[in-house]
């Protein structure tokens, strides 16, 4: 069955998935963002990179942003971070937080997949980007659809 981005989670489901992005920013200076679209024209990283672009999620001042991208009817997601996270971590860095959402959303459980995705993330984060009291959030912890 298809899912069409308003179909894929229900208003309590996003404002979870948003209280787990606060929560997991709490732990890192990281910038953390989900966002949806029903299709994913083209290749899956290149629409990825695209949307972090206009997402304005390459603007973060220690480029320390992720983006979890969900292409809700093709059933296929990414998980990207930016420039900063890539000068300090190895490529496998994103495979347990990409494992723990592949998990759930194999059992169709997209709202915890995204809540332990998130989690996961901000966990990993901490270690090279710790939390500390001069940090801002910079980016919205809402969910962005298009």
């Amino acid at each position: 069955m298809s899912e069409s981005v308003e179909q894929f989670l229900s208003a309590q489901e996003e404002q979870e998935i948003v209280a787990a992005i606060r929560e997991a920013e709490r732990m890192t200076s990281g910038e953390i963002r989900v966002h949806l679209e029903e299709h994913c024209q083209g290749d899956l990283m290149v629409r990825t990179k695209e949307v972090f672009h206009w997402l304005k999620m390459d603007q973060t001042k220690e480029e320390n942003g992720v983006l979890i991208y969900v292409a809700t009817a093709d059933h296929k997601f990414a998980i990207y971070g930016d420039q900063g996270i890539h000068e300090k971590v190895t490529d496998t860095f994103w495979n347990t937080t990409k494992d723990k959402i592949q998990t759930q959303f194999r059992q169709g459980n997209f709202k915890q997949g995204l809540v332990e995705g998130v989690l996961s993330a901000g966990k990993e984060l901490q270690h090279y980007f710790p939390w500390d009291h001069t940090d801002t959030n910079e980016l919205s912890d809402d969910i962005s659809k298009s």
